[in-house]
């Protein structure tokens, strides 16, 4: 399968019944239990990086570029601390639903800004580039390509994460649990970590923290990096 059908694959779904599912998923409606699983991981994926960030006690003098943003999760909390956030998704839909929660959320709407962008096509350059799980949807060769692109916005630092290539991961995927459910239309790709390290160092990054979310549903390695050379 080539990997521009990849691309097309995850625009079509997130504008059309991903979007329904991911929404109630990303947000507070009544969701069944795996659903409330996977909410409830990605969650703790948002807050360990808003942790990290905080901790650094500088957000408000950040700017910071959300890629794949996808309903605001993440976007609208570190814009809400001070952070100027540039925020994009692959899906208007998605672009659509984040604009109109930072509204309810935010005082001041021209921040996060927001695009609907794949992340090839993103520009600019930002002190922190956030990429958080899109690269589940694509194959290794392609997964290098848009880290090494995001790696060329990031001045000081990048923070990814993706489903770790594991034994247990890979049977699960094998057998069908791996996202479970009839919406379940991208495919799932699970990536090395030692793959996504050496595609940072390739790029002048070295790994500052990393963290590890695993509920029932949902696995994500959360990988920090900062730059060591220009």
């Amino acid at each position: 399968m080539k990997t521009a059908e990849d691309k097309t694959i995850v625009r079509e779904y997130f504008n059309s019944t991903g979007f329904d599912r991911w929404r109630r998923i990303y947000g507070d409606a009544e969701v069944n239990k795996v659903q409330l699983d996977i909410r409830t991981g990605h969650q703790q994926t948002v807050d360990h990086v808003i942790g990290w960030l905080e901790a650094d006690n500088n957000l408000p003098s950040l700017s910071i570029c959300d890629a794949g943003c996808g309903v605001g999760s993440l976007s609208i909390p570190l814009a809400t601390a001070g952070a100027k956030v540039y925020a994009s998704d692959i899906a208007a839909k998605m672009v659509s639903e984040a604009q109109d929660r930072a509204v309810m959320a935010l005082s001041n709407t021209a921040n996060p800004s927001f695009a609907v962008q794949d992340l090839e096509s993103l520009g600019g350059n930002y002190h922190t580039v956030i990429c958080l799980d899109v690269l589940i949807h694509y194959p290794q060769k392609k997964a290098d390509e848009m880290i090494s692109h995001l790696c060329s916005l990031a001045q000081s630092r990048i923070i990814l994460s993706f489903a770790p290539k594991t034994f247990f991961l890979t049977i699960l995927k094998k057998i069908g649990t791996f996202f479970p459910g009839p919406s379940k239309t991208t495919r799932a790709y699970l990536h090395s970590e030692a793959d996504i390290i050496k595609i940072l160092q390739k790029n002048g990054f070295s790994i500052e923290r990393t963290a590890m979310t695993r509920t029932n549903f949902y696995f994500s390695r959360l990988l920090e990096a900062t730059r060591t050379s220009v």
